[in-house]
């Protein structure tokens, strides 16, 4: 009788998992951010922005580790010729070595990976997200994953992320966002011949004091800065240099529309970006998803 009685309630539990199971397979999770009806939607506070000190890493081979992937941030190209196609550094786009809140830092970067992202359509590693920017943002070719050079990176990376608790968001990531306007590269162009040509030259090609913005040694196409929205709040928020945030909004959106409309290199496989669809409006090309979702792909045949 006691065995039947367990029998019953093992029975009776799987069947509970199971109609779960069942039933969270076809909803989508709640967001940490959902609100119940009727009552004010509810808020995470962003972890406070910090930069870690050296002196808090008492491991000598771990501190020249750290130190290593610094410099490799700041003198990408002169470091990993071999890994850079363009004539940029990490530093480039983000600012005092990834240690700047609202520019792009890689503070706190660490503790956001795994992660999945839409426009490669899995779940990337860290490593996956610094080979992406080897090979977009520098024109080049991604570092050998267990290679000496990708483990001071992500060591480095790490370090700027001591404290931050996995997932967190945190205050200063990334660069604030603006609400999109249409921009005008008439405008554009002069906004860049007034201010602009100083540092990165007339014809886009950089200087001793800043990158290229377009032409054969500038990112490619499939670089996040290739998008209008992207460049613009990087404009914005961060140029010039010795004084930002002096341009309006409107003036960023018309230096940006400028700059991604300029010749630049291409990015090979750019098409199956966004696999699943959702590719943001202001990608400089097309991808098969949405080709397809447009219905501008014909069936193959039966």
């Amino acid at each position: 009788m006691l065995l039947n009685l367990r029998s019953i309630a093992r029975f009776v539990a799987l069947a509970l998992v199971a109609s779960v199971s069942c039933r969270d397979a076809n909803q989508a999770p709640p967001s940490r951010s959902s609100a119940v009806k009727g009552q004010p939607k509810a808020t995470v506070a962003a972890v406070p922005f910090h930069v870690p000190s050296e002196f808090e890493v008492t491991d000598s081979i771990t501190l020249a580790s750290i130190r290593r992937g610094r410099a490799l941030i700041l003198s990408t190209r002169d470091s990993l010729p071999k890994n850079v196609g363009a004539a940029l550094s990490c530093s480039n786009c983000h600012f005092g070595d990834g240690t700047q809140a609202n520019a792009m830092p890689l503070v706190g970067a660490y503790s956001r990976f795994p992660q999945y992202r839409a426009r490669s359509g899995h779940v990337d590693l860290l490593e996956d997200r610094i080979n992406d920017c080897f090979e977009r943002s520098m024109n080049g070719k991604g570092l050998e994953m267990k290679g000496r050079d990708m483990r001071d990176l992500v060591t480095y990376i790490a370090f700027l992320s001591r404290g931050y608790p996995p997932g967190a968001e945190m205050e200063g990531q990334g660069v604030p966002r603006l609400d999109p306007l249409v921009g005008d590269t008439v405008r554009g162009q002069q906004i860049f011949a007034r201010i602009c040509v100083a540092c990165h030259g007339a014809d886009g090609n950089g200087s001793a004091v800043a990158p290229p913005l377009w032409g054969p040694r500038s990112f490619n196409v499939g670089a996040g800065m290739g998008r209008v929205r992207s460049a613009a709040a990087f404009i914005h928020h961060l140029m010039p240099r010795d004084r930002p945030g002096t341009l309006t909004q409107q003036q960023a959106f018309d230096v940006a529309t400028y700059v991604t409309t300029r010749p630049r290199p291409d990015f090979p496989g750019k098409e199956l970006d966004w696999p699943y669809g959702g590719a943001p409006p202001d990608v400089a090309y097309s991808t098969l998803a949405s080709r397809k979702a447009a219905g501008k792909i014909l069936p193959g045949p039966k």
